[in-house]
C-alpha cells in the first residue's frame, strides 16, 4: 500500500443558495481495477484514488487488492495484475476501510471517476459484502461531462485516453488503478476550465451540466448581472413584455444566471431562453413569501413555459349536494350552501375514485333527479313535527336499485329517514371520522386477497387512497380557514421570520432583526396586513396550494404561535389518522 500525501490548501465553504464554489470543492478521483465488469459477482483488483483542490493535487492514495478469486487471463493481458502480484496484497477487508478513511479525511468530499457508475458500483457492492454502510458522496461523472461538452470533431470518442491526449495529460491511462486515476485528474481540470466560460462555477451546477448552453442562452446572461442577491420571486418576460416563466429563489441573482449556463438541461427552458428579453426581480423578505408570491402570480398571468400551479381552478371536488336526498358530485366550484367538500383533487379522475370509495361504503344515490318531499297527512303528531316523504315524481327505481347499491329512496322502498342516516355518516366520513369508508373497504379488501382477486383488491386500494387524501387535505384547510387572525414566526438566517395568516391567506410577513423592539414590531406588522374576510369553504380566500405553504411553514420545528383568534383544531379521528393508507397507490396517484 502507498499513501503520498501534500499539504491541503484552501477551505470548503457552503453558501446555501449560492452554491458551492468549485474552487472550494475537494474532489477525489477514483479508479478501480476488477476482476470483471460486474459489481456483483466481480472483484475489486486495485484502487487509486487522487484527492484534487482547486485544480492541484493534495494527496494520493493506492493499493493492490486480493479478490480472493482467480483473475481471469483476459484481464490481466489488460491490466498486467497478475494473481502473484496480488498474493501478497491486503484483502478488501483492510483495503476497504483504508480507502474509505482516505474519503473521509476531509469534510464534503465528491467523488469523481470516468464512467462513475461502474466505479461507484463496485465500491457499493463492497460496501454491502463487508457490511459498511456507504458514505453516499455526491459524484461526478467526467464520461458524461465530456459528452456534454466535447462533440465531433473535437473528439472522435470519450474514452479516457482519448480525452486525456486531447487535454495534455502527462499520464497516458494505462488500465492500472492510479495513472487512470491521475489522467482523470487531468481530464477533469480541463473540462472545469470548458465550464467556466460558460458559467458553472459551483458543484450544483456542475452536477447539472448535460449539454452546453445554447446560443441563445450565452446571449442573455447579462440579463442576471443587476438582479439582487436578495430571496424572491423572477418573471421572465418577452419583447412585449408578457411573462413567460416565474420561479423564486433565495438568491435571485445567482438562480436566474443558471438559466443560461449548462446547468440548465430541461427542453422547454432552453427554448424559453430563446424568447427571453427581460426579468423582473420581486424581493420578498421571507421564503414563504416568495413560495406564495410566485403561486399567485403563476395563478394570475399563467405563464406558458410554467407547467404546474398554472389553472388551480381546475381542481375537483367531491361535494355532497344540499337538499332531502344528498348525493356525491364531482364539481371544480366551492359554493356557500353548506355542504360538506372532499379535495382538491389534480384531475376529475382522482375526484371520482374517492366518490366511489365512499359509494361502497355507503349506498347513496346516484341518480340526478330531483324530488319533492311533503309530510304525511293524518300522521297524528303536532305541527312542525309531522313525518316526511319523497314524493317520487314518476321517477321508478334504478338498476343500482335492483342491484343493491341503493336504497331506492325514491319510491319509498327506503325511508327518508334511513337514507338521512347514510348522508349524514357519508358528511362525517368527509369531515371528520372516516372510520366507515375505512373499514368497509379495508373489509373488501382481505376478502379479495383471500381469493386471490388482487387486481380488484388493488382498485379498491387506490380508491381508499384517494379518499384519504382528499378527505386528509380538506379537513386540514378547513381547520386553518376557520381561524380568522394567527401571528407565528420561526428562526431564519436574518432574524425572525414572522407571518400573519388570516383564513389561511398569507396576509403580511416580515423579519423581526436583532435588536428590534418585538412590540413595536408586532403591532406594525398586524396593523398593516392584508384584511382577509371568512368566506365559506376549505379555501375561501386563497388557493390550497398556497394554504398548504402556509401550513407547511407553521408545523415545521422551532416555529412558535405568537398570538391568534378562535380555534385551530382538527378532528380527534380524523383522516390525519390514516395518512399511512394514502401512501398505498402512491406511484399511481402521482401520475395522475
Amino acid at each position: 500500500m502507498v499513501r503520498q500525501s501534500a499539504a491541503p490548501e484552501g477551505v470548503q465553504t457552503s453558501i446555501g443558495d449560492l452554491g458551492t464554489p468549485l474552487a472550494g470543492v475537494s474532489f477525489v478521483v477514483v479508479d478501480l481495477e476488477t476482476t470483471g465488469t460486474s459489481a456483483s459477482r466481480s472483484r475489486i483488483t486495485e484502487i487509486g484514488a487522487v484527492r484534487v483542490r482547486d485544480g492541484r493535487v493534495t494527496d494520493e492514495f493506492t493499493t493492490l487488492v486480493d479478490p480472493g478469486v482467480l483473475i481471469p487471463a483476459n484481464i490481466t493481458l489488460l491490466t498486467g495484475i497478475t494473481q502473484s502480484m496480488v498474493a501478497t496484497a491486503p484483502p478488501l477487508t483492510r483495503a476497504l476501510p483504508d480507502l474509505l478513511a482516505f474519503l473521509a479525511a476531509e469534510p464534503d468530499t465528491v467523488l469523481v471517476a470516468h464512467n462513475a457508475a461502474f466505479d461507484t458500483g463496485f465500491l457499493k457492492a463492497a460496501c454491502e459484502r463487508e457490511g459498511v454502510e456507504w458514505p453516499g458522496y455526491p459524484v461526478v461523472d467526467t464520461l458524461r461531462l465530456a459528452r456534454a461538452v466535447l462533440v465531433r470533431p473535437e473528439v472522435h470518442n470519450h474514452r479516457l485516453g482519448t480525452l486525456a491526449a486531447y487535454f495534455g495529460a502527462p499520464t497516458t491511462p494505462n488500465h492500472r488503478a492510479l495513472d487512470d486515476a491521475r489522467a482523470t485528474v487531468d481530464v477533469l481540470n480541463g473540462l472545469l476550465a470548458r465550464l467556466a466560460p460558460l458559467g458553472v462555477t459551483s458543484l450544483e451546477e456542475l452536477r447539472a451540466v448535460n449539454k452546453p448552453p445554447s446560443r441563445a442562452q450565452r446571449a442573455r446572461r447579462h440579463l442576471a448581472e443587476d438582479l439582487p442577491e436578495r430571496p424572491g420571486v423572477y418573471v421572465f418576460t418577452d419583447a412585449r413584455g408578457a411573462s413567460l416563466y416565474v420561479g423564486k429563489s433565495n438568491n435571485l441573482r445567482r438562480r436566474v444566471a443558471t438559466y443560461f449556463t449548462a446547468a440548465e438541461s430541461r427542453r422547454r427552458i432552453r427554448e424559453m431562453a430563446g424568447l427571453v428579453e427581460g426579468v423582473t426581480p420581486i424581493v420578498c423578505t421571507t421564503e414563504l413569501e416568495a413560495s406564495v408570491r410566485e403561486l399567485r402570480i403563476i395563478a394570475e398571468r399563467k405563464p406558458p413555459f410554467n407547467r404546474r400551479s398554472r389553472n388551480p381552478e381546475r381542481a375537483s371536488w367531491v361535494t355532497l349536494t344540499p337538499g332531502a336526498l344528498p348525493r356525491l358530485s364531482v364539481v371544480r366550484v366551492i359554493k356557500d350552501d353548506g355542504a360538506p367538500y372532499l379535495g382538491p383533487y389534480p384531475s376529475p379522475r382522482a375526484a371520482e375514485e374517492a366518490r366511489e370509495a365512499i359509494l361502497h361504503a355507503l349506498p347513496l344515490r346516484q341518480c340526478t333527479h330531483t324530488f319533492t318531499v311533503e309530510e304525511v297527512r293524518g300522521g297524528g303528531r303536532s305541527a312542525g313535527s309531522a313525518p316526511l316523504r319523497v314524493v317520487p315524481n314518476g321517477v321508478k327505481p334504478c338498476v343500482l336499485a335492483q342491484l343493491g347499491r341503493c336504497g331506492a329512496p325514491c319510491d319509498g322502498t327506503e325511508s327518508l329517514t334511513d337514507y338521512t342516516a347514510h348522508a349524514d355518516a357519508a358528511r362525517t366520513a368527509m369531515t371528520g371520522d372516516p372510520a366507515v369508508v375505512v373499514d368497509a373497504i379495508t373489509g373488501r379488501i382481505g376478502e379479495l386477497s383471500a381469493e386471490l382477486r388482487y387486481e380488484e383488491a388493488a382498485a379498491l386500494r387506490d380508491r381508499l387512497s384517494a379518499f384519504l387524501r382528499g378527505a386528509r387535505r380538506a379537513q386540514r384547510l378547513a381547520a386553518i380557514a376557520a381561524v380568522p387572525h394567527l401571528v407565528a414566526t420561526g428562526p431564519g438566517p436574518t432574524g425572525w421570520e414572522t407571518v400573519v395568516v388570516r383564513h389561511g391567506r398569507l396576509a403580511a410577513s416580515a423579519v423581526l432583526s436583532p435588536g428590534t423592539d418585538p412590540a413595536a414590531f408586532l403591532s406594525s406588522l398586524t396593523a398593516t396586513a392584508e384584511r382577509v374576510p371568512a368566506g365559506f369553504g376549505p379555501v375561501p380566500n386563497a388557493t390550497a396550494g398556497e394554504t398548504e405553504l402556509v401550513l407547511d411553514w407553521l408545523e415545521r420545528p422551532g416555529t412558535r404561535l405568537v398570538e391568534m383568534e378562535g380555534e385551530w383544531t382538527c378532528p380527534l379521528r380524523s383522516a390525519e389518522a390514516h395518512t399511512g393508507m394514502t401512501h398505498w397507490a402512491h406511484g399511481r396517484a402521482s401520475a395522475q
